[in-house]
């Protein structure tokens, strides 16, 4: 026998993440499930008040002329884009909620935990709505009552996917990675 180490104690395999990482990446789901559930809930509390206090085409002044809640059923996207084919917009709520849910593997970054999760939320906000809503299984309409100037009517699902998209875009001009990487000029170069 000899007093060398065995090869795999040297060189531990480069799949398997250092002991550390797995708390931590525990702790960036515990964040991604914190926000998707704070924006589905928030989104969902501020819907069921509106639909339980206002008629709809009603226009309550806030901050006028900056803010009303102005309660409408939207049948298509924003700016009632496609109010015909709302289905569409069900399959496409479902279908990024599923592809979210598949990149939560790559997680490492807090910053994508708190753009995904707001993502997630905002879009299952809409597909409840979608699903659950008048007039009809995956056919419902959306409750949007936050109105500003010259702005499309929207709610708080929107707001969170809208949040989710800015922190995404700044994610990637920074050149972070899902899995916390950092791109700069100088890696992108030596990987051309």
């Amino acid at each position: 026998m000899t007093d060398e180490p065995s090869p795999d104690a040297t060189h531990p395999a480069a799949d398997v993440p250092p002991m550390h990482a797995r708390p931590r990446r525990a702790k960036l789901y515990v964040l991604f499930a914190a926000f998707a559930v704070f924006a589905y809930v928030f989104d969902q509390l501020t819907k069921l008040w509106v639909t339980s206090t206002m008629t709809e085409g009603e226009r309550i002044p806030v901050l006028p002329p900056l803010l009303h809640w102005f309660y409408i059923r939207n049948s298509g996207a924003a700016f009632s884009i496609g109010e015909n084919v709302t289905w569409v917009f069900t399959i496409i709520m479902a279908a990024v909620s599923v592809a979210i849910l598949l990149q939560l593997r790559k997680l490492g970054s807090l910053w994508w935990a708190l753009a995904l999760g707001l993502l997630l939320g905002g879009a299952l906000g809409n597909l409840t709505d979608r699903l659950f809503r008048e007039p009809s299984f995956a056919m419902g309409h959306v409750v949007d009552f936050i109105q500003l100037p010259n702005f499309a009517i929207f709610n708080i699902a929107d707001s969170a996917v809208v949040s989710a998209v800015v922190i995404i875009c700044l994610l990637t001009l920074r050149g972070i990675s899902l899995d916390g990487s950092r791109h700069t000029k100088d890696t992108v170069a030596k990987d051309a």
